[in-house]
């Protein structure tokens, strides 16, 4: 097949520019910071806890346990959308329904302050699962606009205009946050307003993405059946996927580092505020940094992968983050320069390993018309891995009472990681696969 033209390509990758606003605003910096001081009493010598739902939870571990809630909820569910999606032919409208719940929950996150704790947790549990359903939508589409030679290139483009954009929504932010006295507003109401802003610009930019979307080719048509059939699509791909085992091994693989790659970057932020003592001022920079030089790192991984193989790439990749883990483990308190110097770490590595896995993913993918359902695999071993990191990262928090120990546990996941794609990496020597 031919690469899509270059107006398709952008507009496929203007959702990554829509939506990963929401990943940064909402995920790694002003909502983090902005629960973490509404749950606290500003007294770095205790402990902050929490009641809901009739429980007391440390506020860090309580959300951690509801993005863990929200990845359970999108890896349940979205198996069966995505077949029925390709039985139909109507990814686009699954894509448009997510991206709306996601969008008017963050802009529900303006009316959460604390005294109602159960709205903040809601809205962040739903506008996370509206954020994480809708890429196993838009990542569908990869194999159908970009040839196989293109698909790094054209992968990589997607998360460059997300860190673009979503830096821009982010600098205004920060200038509501910074200078709040000068509208006449706290800090509080600058991040609550953050927050309106990212429900905004989600919704009209992906608006305006969708638009330059093809249309899907429906398999069938039957539509008085249409969830008896998405669960006969999604059995036909599983029975596919069982009978390759290079694809196999590697989601068994991806498992494992993405379930330290995707735990790093929701904890970060937690982190670098109530384990390290790190200031606000100096998270924004740090924040910024990891964003900026994100750009030339997932550009600079997708041309090494043409030299090298995906494989090879991706393990390189691994051994950084195993290093970042031990450094961030090491990485003394109320350093600010030191966290500076992770977080250019962290950034280079970041773009260039979710690039890579999505478009190695999509090399690895028989020809096929079942596309989302295929993605769906790739979405729900994601999922879940974030489920368990998420919670492996709280539950060592309470047990031990330190999210520094949380930091170290990782490698153990990206070790793992590391050893199955090295497993995978020879079974597609041994058949000449092109990403080998």
């Amino acid at each position: 097949m031919q690469t899509a033209s270059k107006k398709v390509v952008n507009g496929w990758a203007m959702y990554d520019w829509a939506n990963s606003a929401y990943n940064l605003v909402i995920t790694s910096t002003i909502f983090p910071a902005y629960f973490e001081s509404i749950t606290g009493d500003d007294n770095e010598t205790t402990v902050d806890s929490v009641v809901f739902l009739g429980r007391t939870f440390v506020n860090t571990a309580l959300y951690n346990y509801a993005l863990a809630a929200a990845f359970c909820i999108v890896a349940i569910m979205s198996p069966i959308l995505s077949s029925i999606a390709d039985y139909r032919g109507n990814k686009k409208s699954f894509l448009r329904f997510f991206m709306t719940m996601g969008s008017i929950s963050c802009s529900l996150l303006f009316f959460y302050d604390k005294h109602n704790l159960w709205l903040g947790i809601l809205a962040m549990i739903i506008a996370c699962v509206g954020y994480w359903a809708s890429l196993v939508f838009y990542n569908s589409f990869l194999p159908e606009i970009a040839s196989v030679e293109d698909r790094d290139k054209v992968s990589a483009k997607g998360f460059v205009y997300g860190y673009v954009g979503s830096v821009i929504l982010q600098v205004v932010c920060f200038v509501f946050l910074l200078q709040n006295e000068a509208f006449g507003i706290t800090k509080g109401t600058a991040s609550q307003l953050s927050f309106l802003l990212v429900g905004i610009w989600w919704f009209v930019f992906a608006s305006l993405a969708l638009k330059r979307l093809p249309p899907s080719q429906p398999i069938g048509n039957d539509r008085k059946h249409t969830l008896a059939h998405g669960y006969s699509e999604l059995r036909k791909v599983w029975n596919q996927l069982v009978q390759l085992p290079v694809l196999k091994r590697y989601l068994f693989s991806f498992f494992f580092f993405n379930m330290g790659v995707q735990t790093v970057m929701l904890a970060a932020t937690l982190y670098g505020k109530s384990e390290l003592g790190i200031e606000t001022n100096d998270l924004i920079i740090s924040i910024l940094i990891i964003q900026l030089i994100a750009v030339p790192g997932a550009w600079a991984i997708s041309r090494l992968s043409g030299v090298i193989g995906n494989f090879k790439a991706l393990m390189l990749c691994i051994v950084v983050w195993i290093g970042i883990c031990i450094a961030g483990y090491l990485l003394p308190a109320k350093d600010p320069i030191a966290f500076y110097i992770l977080a250019s770490v962290v950034g280079f590595v970041m773009g260039g390993i979710q690039a890579l896995s999505r478009s190695t993913y999509s090399k690895l993918m028989p020809v096929t018309k079942d596309t989302t359902s295929f993605f769906s695999f790739y979405d729900v071993t994601e999922k879940i891995a974030i489920v368990i990191g998420m919670f492996t990262f709280g539950f060592i928090i309470e047990l031990t009472g330190s999210q520094r120990n949380s930091v170290l546990a990782l490698v153990v996941f990206f070790v793992l990681g590391f050893l199955l794609l090295l497993w995978a990496h020879l079974a597609g020597r041994k058949q000449k696969q092109l990403v080998a």
